[in-house]
């Protein structure tokens, strides 16, 4: 499974911090490798076409049920067979308990049993959901993910072009760091990307003629974020005077991340131009849009407006 994305299932125990009932399993080395999941109860009555043995197993209300109803000779012809397609686990919702027939089974084929007082399509969503996360396509890019007034703020640009220390400022501005330098961007879906930092330079900046800073240590945890989805980039561009900036906003540019195309806004670097106050508006100024408001149209319709009026 080397080259196999995949989550152990005592990553998920520990996740969801699920009872374990089969503490005589390792769970290390079970390994869970889609996203997906399934409730087994058309296996328990012995239909397996179509059956798809690499997803957990999740038994609510309905299986408990209809187990019930077996004889423990049926409970355990079921099991066997069940266990024979070598699925990860099997977990229980709803605080049901799995029977002791269940239990010698499950440890006979290696098969963990774990369980869970949330209800059964709310643990699903969320395991899926977390799941997905997991088995998401993957990608890193060289930049700096803030969060700016709940907007996910990526700012990217050659070394040394002050990536950083518009970060730190805007954490002196009361927001959140998620990542310096290299951010981990996941698409769990075909709509959102979430970035976050990897776990070695975690909560930490890199400030040439300074050195590392723990933002964490220095500012609190107010200060840091773990996760943070994307939703502007801000490239950062040594100013040119022969290239033609976008002066008021009209059509918005994309980069495509992931398959994904997120606004762009390239912004030229000169002296005297404070970074972090820019960065922060167009934060604020993307949220805007998102909620119907464009500045930019509100002037082209003043100016036909007045136009009109002229006429």
């Amino acid at each position: 499974m080397a080259n196999t994305k995949y989550v152990t299932v005592a990553t998920v125990q520990e996740r969801f911090n699920l009872i374990n009932y089969t503490p005589e399993l390792n769970l290390e080395d079970i390994h869970v490798t889609v996203a997906d999941v399934n409730r087994p109860a058309l296996q328990l009555h012995g239909f397996y076409e179509h059956f798809e043995p690499k997803r957990i197993q999740v038994i609510g209300n309905v299986e408990v049920a209809y187990i019930a109803k077996k004889t423990d000779a049926e409970k355990a012809e079921s099991f066997r067979k069940l266990f024979s397609y070598d699925i990860p686990c099997i977990i229980f919702c709803r605080g049901e308990k799995p029977g002791d027939v269940l239990l010698e089974e499950a440890v006979k084929a290696n098969v963990p049993i774990l369980g869970t007082e949330r209800a059964t399509s709310e643990f699903m969503s969320a395991l899926i959901f977390s799941l997905n996360k997991d088995f998401a396509p993957y990608t890193t890019i060289h930049g700096v993910l803030v969060d700016v007034y709940g907007e996910g703020l990526l700012i990217t640009g050659e070394s040394g072009i002050g990536k950083s220390e518009a970060a730190l400022e805007l954490i002196r501005r009361g927001h959140r760091l998620v990542s310096d330098d290299v951010v981990e961007i996941r698409r769990p879906n075909n709509e959102r990307l979430y970035g976050r930092a990897p776990s070695i330079t975690q909560y930490l900046i890199e400030l040439r003629g300074i050195g590392i800073i723990d933002v964490k240590s220095l500012y609190g945890v107010e200060a840091v974020k773990d996760e943070q989805r994307i939703d502007l980039v801000i490239k950062l561009e040594d100013w040119t005077k022969e290239k033609e900036y976008d002066r008021l906003g009209m059509t918005d540019e994309y980069m495509n991340i992931l398959g994904i195309d997120v606004t762009c806004h390239s912004l030229p670097i000169r002296p005297g131009r404070n970074l972090a106050i820019i960065c922060e508006t167009a934060a604020v100024n993307h949220r805007q849009k998102k909620m119907g408001y464009n500045a930019a149209e509100e002037l082209y319709r003043r100016v036909q407006d007045n136009l009109d009026e002229n006429k």
